[in-house]
């Protein structure tokens, strides 16, 4: 459950950060770092996986005219290069870095700390559903991140991803057997590797 409360109990100087796209087939990863502005929406955040696509774009303008955010992404190549986990880390590094507040304590979803170094980071498992901040964070990554993928969609047609976000979705495996791969789908995942090996 959502707590603003227990996020100030933490710490008056809060950036939330989260990352959107460590399961998709195609596309790059997303991650946000937000200090939300505790005077705005707060009964109607969420994690923006629990909330509709309209709320989400409504909730994302809200945060993005209210609040300080900054946006970081890790691209296919790095992906392929390190991992998925790296890719992720280093994209919510950017996110943080570009949002260039020091001092801060930064709640990250998930149990993996972009720098160890840090005691400052602290990690929560399903932290998008405990504290606003994370959602806020949740919120602006997916809508960027699904914005972008439906402008790759203009230029890689056939694949769906205006509407999969380039998720394997039986519409996307389709497509990946019947136009082939594109220099977005991420090789060393294991649907796509394996349509590799198999040419």
């Amino acid at each position: 459950m959502l707590n603003f409360k227990r996020e100030r109990q933490i710490s008056n100087n809060i950036i939330g950060v989260d990352e959107v796209g460590r399961g998709p087939l195609a596309g790059p990863v997303v991650a946000a770092a937000v200090i939300l502005n505790p005077d705005i929406c707060l009964k109607e955040i969420n994690d923006s996986k629990k909330i509709s696509k309209k709320k989400r774009n409504n909730l994302f303008f809200k945060i993005t005219n209210h609040s300080k955010f900054a946006i970081g992404f890790s691209s296919v190549e790095e992906i392929e290069k390190y991992n998925i986990l790296q890719a992720s880390l280093t994209a919510m590094k950017r996110a943080v870095t570009s949002l260039g507040i020091l001092k801060s304590t930064i709640l990250v979803d998930g149990i993996h700390s972009f720098d160890k170094k840090n005691k400052k980071i602290l990690t929560f498992v399903k932290g998008d559903e405990q504290f606003p901040s994370i959602s806020a964070a949740s919120i602006l990554a997916k809508v960027l991140r699904d914005n972008y993928m439906c402008i790759l969609a203009k230029k890689y047609k056939g694949y769906g991803w205006e509407k999969n976000s380039g998720y394997g979705t039986s519409e996307h495996m389709r497509a990946m057997k019947k136009f082939g791969l594109t220099p977005l789908h991420r090789k060393n995942f294991a649907p796509v590797h394996k349509m590799l090996l198999n040419k």
